[in-house]
């Protein structure tokens, strides 16, 4: 069984992430803690998403350090950086459309073999997602907008990572789903899952995290207590449109 090292569950350390000669992430620093949930919020083209899938091990920074649970992952395959406790719920859903519910949801089990608890995580989901119980031998491309992102949150779970990084949950849905994604996005936290999440709508986001990060063109431009920067008059006026 894997244990948690002293300090932080995920540290970034120095990170910088370019696109061509263009710089998307600037020397960035943050850190996780286990149990938390942490919040990176920005305007577009702030750095969130690449930073996200920098860790994931779908981009390769040009310079600092990724280390999860102890070790580097920066340089790791995205499959192994599964392997090792991490996972992420994609801006856009990505699900596979012509695929049932349940057939995506096996996907996101295709590094396990441990074929009870398999079983055992898909009724997890279904209690987490009632709406994709009585979807689950639909073709995911049928469901709607809410239901797709629920469904893409379920199949990164469906690895059992330690950390989970979400990105951009909230995107398309009407307001009534954006409450149900951050109220699961708590209970997942109560379930033993760590998260990182990459959100635009900033006071959803604060609601829900323990620390947040404002992200600036590619720069960490403020920090600290979730409920601190949200009731920050700043930060209020650029994010909270208020």
């Amino acid at each position: 069984m894997t244990t948690t090292p002293a300090g932080p569950m995920l540290e970034i350390s120095g990170l910088s992430v370019y696109y061509g000669n263009i710089a998307a992430v600037k020397g960035l620093n943050l850190t996780v803690n286990e149990g938390e949930i942490i919040t990176l919020i920005g305007s577009n083209g702030a750095g969130k998403s690449t930073t996200l899938r920098t860790v994931s091990g779908l981009i390769r920074p040009r310079s600092g350090a990724v280390t999860f649970l102890g070790q580097r992952i920066d340089s790791l395959p995205a499959h192994d950086v599964v392997k090792r406790g991490l996972a992420q719920s994609p801006e856009g859903r990505r699900i596979f459309p012509r695929m049932t519910v349940a057939e995506n949801l096996d996907l996101g089990a295709f590094l396990r073999n441990d074929k009870a608890g398999i079983a055992q995580d898909q009724e997890r989901m279904l209690e987490l997602f009632p709406r994709l119980r009585e979807r689950i031998s639909q073709k995911a491309g049928t469901l709607s907008g809410g239901e797709q992102q629920m469904l893409a949150v379920a199949r990164a779970l469906m690895a059992r990572p330690r950390l989970l990084l979400l990105d951009e949950p909230s995107m398309g849905l009407a307001p009534v789903l954006v409450d149900v994604i951050f109220a699961t996005i708590r209970r997942i936290r109560e379930q033993g899952t760590t998260v990182l999440l990459v959100e635009q709508n900033a006071r959803a986001a604060l609601s829900v995290a323990d620390r947040a990060y404002v992200l600036e063109s590619g720069t960490i431009k403020l920090s600290g207590n979730a409920r601190e920067l949200r009731n920050d008059p700043e930060i209020a006026k650029a994010y909270l449109g208020g």
